[in-house]
């Protein structure tokens, strides 16, 4: 059977300004009654079809920003609105739900919390709820892509449509079965019963609720204050076989023919190869199998990593410059400044005080912890692709470009992935993957070194972030915000997303707007009563395809957000009012609001600290949901400067963090807090510590022990999250929710710790504190006592 749902006939007006909370996606539709459809079928399968449950937009208000009527979050939704019916839900003859989400799980546990939706709509016990991950269906067009904090936002309903249809249907199996009606069953726990000692269980009625047409349903959700699964903290299912090594990552798999593989990089960012001199040496050496150039760099296949990286270190390549030969940071920022949209401050009276800030922000890796991976075997006909993908489509097309197939020869199957932040939307792996497979006639298994990361991986770009405010008598009368970027690549999907929606975007002022300027105008609201804002980008044209670049965590909002906060409390301080005091006054959404008062309380703000130390908050609204955050910082010498071993950078230490957030409805407290602490450990690294430098157009970094993430001695022992209840009747985003504002909150501690306004970020950026691995060989030697060390 398959689910179509549809706002039924008769119900409210999907009117979202119609007195109803614009942050509440499908607030105008009657939440509880949609249509359905039972397909032809031997089995119960249902799906649902979001697609006429699209909410009408109110003409723009002048006052508003974008973000609060139509954001991210409405873009991928309606985009993934037409195909929602194309996404089914089984019960099999053995009583089991069974679900391919079309969505990657990249630790932020949606396999989880996609379990519970449906364990609660089908009353039914979540051991009997399988849920995994779909291939790529090129059939659903837009709707099997991985980020901008969608995936929960975007299913939430259409599942619980898709679950509901089922159960009904299953009502109505055991009434003809009990010789009664529907409306006089209940379930319990996968069993339906009429109270009377009849009951079957799903499994027994799976066939008889089968439909051989199809089939229009009437279903009713169930109502939020009925919940028995939802908004109950529970473990991850599959946390246990994570922490076991029991969890099949790509490189886990034991594809037949598929032997490790690795690929010697160009010293140059985006370097190509123009020959290995040496190619028969290395098809000598022990346990290599293949050498192939492709465009990347030199592929080699062996029997083990090891031998791959031998080989690498062995090889005698020429290379040619890459497309930033030359550049460095400094290079890059002045290039920057020279492309900085000029401020236009609007008529204020001539006694308006101006303030001014400018920050700029370094490269930054969005490398995961797993690797770039990915698993191939290619054919003359047909090809099978194994990789942790968030655009699953989009890469099965240009795998299928890439070896010379049609899209239909190529499968590829969606493997769990240990994180992504932005990296895994593209498919760099998986087709690189494809063509050495192709050069080779074999299957393999690319696995990328880690010093390939931070030096020829996805990057967060450099950026400036420049802001004036206007201000008289105690008020703001304009704020105003220029963001300069490296171009940011959106050529994963989210482009194709703006060109599909563009009837409904250029109504609200996004029409002539480039993909990015899409992007960011769509994510970036600033909840402040300030007058006349204006958020505006700039990606100057000469950075085009320079660097390998992507929407690593958040987008653009960390930046925007630490350059608008740290200036928040600039104003205060020129006003003379406390930095909670004066955002209480400003703010404008109740939500944000209470938010921040969370953290004030819990946090104690304003306590008496030690000279050195000091309390910084922030917020962000984004995502249909909000967070504020209250950060501690110890920057006294004797932190700052404390013996961490040799080539670790040293710092300020963040000794405490507390975090509010409203996510609208959550489906697991216990799966939203673990989002906020991985967020909050981004936003740290961020200010503090996780940069790339650019050289001679060469990244320095490699790999994670000088690329310096967020680690122990910088973070606070315990990190305190409180979630606001709400009264929202869906989810919003919370995958990355608490990155900008942890971001923010942390800068503006600094600030206040050692009384100077940091300008460049983050802020150990000008010291580099290690020796640069290698450029030639590109990796260095494979380890020789790695069981030594795994004690």
């Amino acid at each position: 059977m398959t689910q179509t749902s549809r706002r039924a006939a008769g119900s409210p007006s999907s009117d979202v300004h119609n007195g109803t909370d614009p942050d509440d996606r499908f607030a105008g539709l009657d939440r509880r009654k949609f249509i359905g459809y039972v397909m032809a079928g031997s089995t119960l399968v249902v799906a649902a079809d979001m697609a006429s449950a699209r909410p009408a937009r109110a003409a723009v208000p002048s006052g508003p920003q974008i973000p609060e009527f139509y954001d991210l979050e409405d873009l991928q939704t309606d985009s993934a609105a037409p195909t929602a019916n194309l996404i089914t839900v089984t019960i099999t003859k053995q009583g089991r739900a069974k679900f391919a989400i079309p969505r990657m799980e990249v630790g932020q546990g949606i396999i989880t919390s996609t379990a519970m939706i449906l364990a609660e709509e089908l009353d039914l016990p979540m051991d009997k709820v399988d849920v995994t991950l779909a291939p790529a269906r090129p059939e659903l067009l837009l709707n099997q892509l991985t980020g901008g904090s969608n995936t929960t936002f975007s299913t939430y309903t259409p599942i619980r449509v898709a679950a509901a249809v089922a159960r009904q249907r299953l009502l109505e199996a055991a009434a003809i079965m009990f010789g009664t009606t529907a409306d006089r069953l209940f379930t319990t726990g996968g069993v339906v019963s009429d109270g009377l000692g009849n009951q079957a269980t799903y499994g027994d009625l799976a066939s008889d609720a089968a439909s051989q047409v199809v089939e229009a349903i009437e279903v009713v959700l169930r109502p939020k204050e009925k919940f028995k699964v939802i908004g109950r903290p529970r473990n991850r299912t599959d946390a246990r076989a994570a922490v076991t090594g029991q969890k099949d990552f790509t490189t886990d798999l034991q594809v037949p023919g598929a032997e490790p593989t690795m690929v010697c990089r160009a010293p140059d960012h985006q370097g190509t190869p123009k020959r290995l001199n040496n190619k028969a040496a290395i098809l000598r050496m022990p346990g290599v199998t293949h050498v192939a150039q492709v465009p990347s760099g030199i592929a080699v296949r062996a029997n083990t990593f090891g031998q791959c990286i031998d080989a690498i270190r062995t090889m005698d390549v020429d290379w040619n410059p890459g497309p930033v030969a030359g550049m460095s940071d400094a290079t890059v920022l002045n290039k920057l400044r020279a492309g900085e949209l000029p401020m236009a401050v609007p008529n204020v009276p001539v006694l308006a005080k101006t303030i001014e800030t400018d920050f700029a922000f370094a490269f930054r890796s969005s490398a995961a912890l797993e690797p770039y991976a990915a698993i191939a075997d290619v054919r003359s006909d047909r090809a099978t692709i194994w990789a942790g993908l968030k655009v699953p489509i989009l890469a099965q097309q240009r795998v299928a470009e890439a070896v010379g197939l049609p899209q239909n020869a190529v499968k590829v199957n969606v493997i769990t992935g240990g994180g992504s932040f932005g990296h895994k939307l593209f498919g760099d792996h998986a087709i690189e993957a494809a063509r050495i497979s192709k050069a080779m006639g074999v299957p393999v298994k690319l696995m990328w070194h880690r010093a390939d990361e931070p030096r020829q991986g996805r990057l967060h770009p450099m950026a400036t972030s420049r802001v004036r405010a206007t201000v008289l008598n105690g008020q703001v009368l304009s704020f105003e915000q220029r963001h300069t970027s490296v171009t940011t690549d959106f050529s994963h999907g989210l482009g194709e997303m703006i060109t599909s929606q563009a009837d409904e975007l250029d109504p609200i002022g996004l029409g002539g707007l480039s993909f990015a300027q899409s992007i960011f105008t769509l994510t970036q609201e600033l909840p402040y009563n300030f007058g006349l804002v204006t958020q505006l980008l700039n990606e100057p044209l000469e950075f085009e395809d320079k660097f390998v670049t992507g929407s690593m965590r958040n987008i653009y909002s960390p930046d925007t957000c630490v350059a608008a906060e740290l200036t928040i409390d600039q104003i205060a301080k020129e006003l003379g009012k406390d930095p909670l005091e004066f955002r209480m006054e400003m703010l404008k959404n109740d939500r944000v609001k209470a938010a921040l008062a969370k953290v004030a309380e819990e946090g104690n703000w304003g306590r008496a600290m030690p000279a050195g130390t000091a309390q910084g908050i922030a917020i962000h609204k984004e995502y249909k949901g909000c967070t504020a955050i209250l950060a501690e910082i110890d920057c006294r010498p004797r932190t700052v400067n404390r013996d961490l071993g040799p080539e670790t950078v040293t710092g300020p230490r963040v000794t405490k963090l507390v975090i509010a957030v409203d996510a609208g409805l959550v489906i697991n407290p216990r799966g939203l807090e673990a989002q906020m602490q991985g967020g909050a450990m981004d936003g740290i690294a961020m200010t503090l510590t996780a940069s790339n430098h650019l050289r001679n157009g060469q990244f320095l970094e490699a790999s994670w022990d000088n690329y310096f993430y967020t680690r122990q001695w910088n973070v606070p022992p315990k990190v305190e999250v409180h979630i606001i209840k709400s009264d929202s009747q869906t989810p919003g985003g919370a995958g990355e929710a608490a990155v900008g504002s942890t971001a923010a909150a942390v800068a503006c501690a600094y600030a206040r710790a050692t009384k100077t306004l940091p300008k460049f970020f983050p802020i150990n950026h000008g010291e580099i504190s290690f020796k640069p691995k290698s450029f030639v060989p590109p990796v260095p030697a494979s380890p020789t006592n790695g069981l030594k060390l795994a004690r």
